[in-house]
């Protein structure tokens, strides 16, 4: 008697608390169970809703689903773009639908077969094309954005959540965000422990969510948070994109329960699949299927298998016989392409990739060529008398230094995006590393010549460098073979370390290391032991020397003191910052021999060390 009183005072987080310890000690005595549940933690007690599609036509400008710069690309005008007849397709064609609350509807189709555009439309977000005829209403309401606000929640295909909180904190902060003023905090932490409760999520609740760079909770997990984070403000619809998407069966299976049961709660659930197994369809109350836009059958999931097998579409066997397996040839590992034909493949992949991301070399093309004016013009207007002494060194330095730094963290963050599938590739065997070292190298080559080319050609001619060809090929040649040294470094780097931060940070360092130790910052005969050795190695450094030796060896500047005018040979300039103790040969062979070292240790990295992205490690 006394247990029962103690237990009727507990509040309702407390009953939650209780819940999810049980079912912990549940799930750690059948860990293979799933969670078919009749339990109901939080329940929706507001009025019933009814969602209705009648005689829905939507379609689609395919036109106007292309990039700007894909159009461009093909050469098509801008006042074409949509004139095409045939570029409207249609979507969705006379689609019929009534679902309300308690029932789950399920919408199955193959990909592009409507299935996304339907849940748009229903939720207002039909961006991309135009409801020709139709209605959706909503509790006999037609559908609008302010009424999808007040009572439906879309939990898109995507999770986007923060990595790093907790799943509790999550859910907190969203509280403070999404429930009404008038909720205490006390209110709100109870709201989310119901939440929690009703998603199963106790085991998880205090583990941080997590991302592709970050281990978290898992999959699943992850995908019940985002419908936690909709389900806060207690929506009595809720609405998903692929749900199931990514996820094991088992974690599947479980998911649909807990949507199964939230629309056991008074709920009106809509989800969309592609292919839902056995065990998953018979969960569902209601199936839409549709093919191309268009309605095959629409109804209760019971009666579907018999409505087919009437019309002489018998569902087939779950297995098949002994006679009907499917055998593979065995292909011996001796008959798999050569390291050449890996080579020619890797290399034509690495450059259809590349330069099929038209919005990316758009983006580092006006990177470049936006530099080059701010830069040029900054030093433009200068015909006449010529730019200073001090001028000139300032951009030269600057010339060769800017630029690398961009390059650098661009470098890095793609190789990192690419981490993921090189593992694996190299982890089955499909190529070794030799034939993709130099695929990437020999791939990469015209997109860096191209960036060169729009970054210091403009630059030269507007800061009125000397314009003979003779002197703006050797200064282009440095230029050239110091960016690509910037980009080898960051190749080694992305190869080094395991996340995009740390390679980021560590390249930062040396890029630095290298900038302070170039020669202009500080002269190099003031430097002590350590950085003086730095800039042995230095690129900047390197590169600095040969355009200050091609700029002022052969030049004469003037400098007024007074009423004195002194004659001061360029060649004494670069003596005075100890810029000229090498012949000019040498620094192409310096930086030559740097960005073969940076290779060397790229292709050393990539033999040695596993290539794993952050959440396989």
């Amino acid at each position: 008697m006394k247990e029962i009183t103690e237990n009727a005072s507990l509040d309702s987080a407390g009953w939650n608390q209780v819940a999810c310890e049980g079912l912990r000690t549940e799930a750690q005595e059948t860990i293979f169970s799933s969670e078919e549940d009749n339990s109901l933690y939080f329940t929706y007690s507001g009025k019933s809703n009814v969602l209705e599609v009648k005689e829905l036509n939507y379609q689609v400008n395919m036109e106007s689903q292309i990039p700007w710069y894909e159009h461009l690309a093909q050469m098509k005008m801008p006042w074409t773009w949509k004139t095409d007849p045939h570029s409207r397709v249609s979507i969705i064609q006379n689609l019929n639908l009534k679902v309300q609350s308690g029932q789950m509807l399920a919408i199955i189709g193959s990909t592009a077969g409507g299935n996304t555009s339907l849940l748009d439309v229903i939720t207002c977000r039909d961006h991309r094309g135009k409801i020709k005829s139709g209605q959706i209403l909503i509790n006999n309401k037609p559908s609008t954005p302010q009424l999808v606000k007040k009572c439906i929640a879309h939990v898109r295909q995507d999770d986007r959540l923060l990595p790093h909180l907790t799943v509790r904190e999550t859910l907190l902060f969203v509280a403070k965000l999404r429930l009404p003023k008038f909720f205490s905090d006390s209110q709100r932490k109870k709201r989310v422990e119901d939440v929690i409760a009703e998603l199963r999520l106790c085991q998880c609740a205090n583990t941080r969510v997590g991302n592709e760079h970050l281990r978290g909770v898992s999959g699943g997990e992850r995908r019940r948070v985002s419908i936690a984070v909709q389900l806060l403000w207690n929506p009595g619809i809720i609405i998903l994109d692929e749900p199931t998407s990514g996820l094991d069966s088992f974690t599947a299976h479980n998911l649909v329960i807990t949507l199964s049961r939230l629309a056991r709660g008074n709920r009106l659930v809509l989800l969309s699949l592609h292919q839902p197994r056995s065990d998953i369809f018979q969960l569902f109350d209601l199936v839409l299927l549709m093919t191309d836009g268009v309605t095959v059958y629409s109804g209760t999931a019971r009666d579907m298998v018999q409505y087919f097998t009437e019309l002489g579409y018998p569902c087939p066997r779950s297995h098949l016989n002994s006679e009907e397996a499917i055998n593979m040839p065995h292909q011996p590992r001796d008959q798999l392409p050569g390291v050449f034909k890996q080579f020619t493949i890797l290399l034509s992949r690495q450059v259809s990739n590349d330069f099929r991301d038209l919005s990316m070399l758009l983006i580092h093309g006006f990177e470049a060529l936006l530099m080059s004016l701010l830069i040029g013009f900054l030093y433009y207007g200068h015909v006449k008398n010529g730019l200073s002494i001090r001028d000139t060194t300032a951009l030269l330095y600057m010339l060769g230094a800017l630029i690398p730094f961009t390059v650098i963290l661009d470098v890095i963050a793609k190789c990192h995006s690419e981490r993921a599938m090189l593992y694996h590739d190299l982890e089955d065997g499909m190529y070794s590393v030799s034939p993709y070292f130099f695929a990437k190298i020999l791939g990469e080559l015209p997109e860096h010549c191209a960036f060169v080319i729009i970054y210091g050609i403009p630059i030269y001619w507007l800061a009125n460098l000397i314009p003979e060809p003779e002197h703006f090929l050797l200064n282009f040649l440095f230029l050239w073979l110091s960016v690509y040294s910037a980009r080898a470094m960051a190749l080694w780097v992305a190869a080094l370390l395991p996340t995009l931060q740390l390679s980021a940070f560590f390249g930062n360092v040396l890029f630095t290391s290298f900038y302070l130790s170039g020669g202009f910052v500080i002269s190099l005969e003031n430097l002590w032991t350590v950085p003086f050795w730095v800039s042995k190695i230095s690129f900047l450094r390197w590169n600095f020397q040969g355009m200050m030796q091609i700029q002022f060896t052969d030049l004469t500047y003037e400098t007024t003191v007074g009423n004195i005018t002194f004659q001061i040979p360029g060649k004494l300039v670069t003596q005075a910052l100890d810029l000229d103790s090498h012949p000019l040969y040498v620094s192409y062979l310096v930086l030559t021999g740097i960005i073969c070292s940076f290779l060397l240790l790229y292709y050393l990295s990539l033999r040695f060390i596993k290539q794993k992205s952050h959440q396989d490690w």
